[in-house]
């Protein structure tokens, strides 16, 4: 598991583009979506929501992206972990505030260290996850560039 040191604040540079990354990728598949990036300390770092996205998909957006630079594992992988707990840990984690394994959330490494996270939501587990990868690979891309 990756370790979790310190907060990493993303440029404005890299927040835009992962935004704008995930906003294009949505639009391919025809979604409409909202879209959470936070630093390594589960803090907002950026947030859009696309016109027609639904409400209800803003927290959970951003509880993905928390969840995601939290554990440093992606929303998806998270579930499988929880899937192999007794029931009652496992029910009693997922009452816990902000936490969810609903698909749509990955992190963001650097050098084996949670720098962050991504969370998308409103479209299928796939799509929310396509999107996401979208957004981190634009970081990735914008981290090259300015270093």
């Amino acid at each position: 598991m990756p370790s979790i040191v310190g907060t990493c604040v993303f440029s404005a540079k890299a927040i835009e583009a992962a935004l704008a990354a995930a906003w294009r990728q949505a639009e391919a598949l025809g979604v409409k979506v909202n879209i959470a990036l936070v630093d390594s300390g589960g803090n907002l770092a950026g947030f859009i929501r696309m016109p027609g996205a639904f409400l209800i998909s803003i927290d959970l957006s951003i509880d993905k992206a928390y969840c995601a630079a939290g554990f440093g594992l992606s929303t998806r992988e998270l579930g499988v972990r929880l899937m192999g707990l007794p029931e009652a840990v496992r029910n009693g984690l997922l009452r816990r505030p902000r936490l969810t394994e609903v698909p749509g959330g990955v992190p963001f490494l650097v050098d084996g260290v949670i720098a962050g996270g991504i969370g998308v939501s409103g479209a299928s587990d796939e799509e929310d996850e396509r999107i996401a990868y979208a957004g981190i690979a634009a970081i990735e891309v914008a981290k090259r560039t300015t270093t």
